[in-house]
């Protein structure tokens, strides 16, 4: 098995929530480790750019909205098979489609605010990592 490294954001419902260290927690249970982590305050500029790939479809909007509504926390997280484990771990978009002990299941209000993203590939994941961390960020 190949040791990945995918982005992890702790979105606005649940910082609110101050459920930060509960998810977090389900991470490192699991076997990954966070190796980088920040929380920020997106501008809606950033917010614009990091879903830029989601720009033509009709929730863009709404999403980039939602997103710099309040602090997220930016993370990166390392382990076997990084990038499957946290999506496993994070559960199906939509909260009421999400399997019993996941994230979204647990914590989620609802498909938009779903307290967590997770990269979905390894060419996604790296794209991701760079818009928030630089090398010298992550700690091994």
């Amino acid at each position: 098995m190949a040791t990945e490294r995918t982005l992890s954001i702790i979105k606005p419902d649940a910082t609110r929530r101050n459920l930060t260290g509960a998810i977090n927690e389900r991470f490192e249970i699991r076997g990954l480790k966070i190796v980088a982590q920040k929380r920020i305050h997106l501008t809606l500029g950033q917010a614009q750019k990091f879903y830029q790939i989601h720009k033509e479809r009709a929730f863009y909007d709404d999403l980039c909205k939602y997103m710099t509504s309040g602090p997220v926390v930016v993370q990166v997280l390392e382990g076997e098979q990084a990038i499957t484990e946290n999506r496993s771990i994070m559960g199906a978009t939509n909260p009421a489609n999400a399997d019993e002990g996941t994230i979204r299941k647990d914590f989620g209000e609802s498909v938009e605010a779903n307290s967590v993203h997770g990269s979905d590939s390894p060419e996604n994941a790296a794209i991701e990592i760079s818009f928030f961390f630089a090398d010298i960020d992550i700690v091994i």
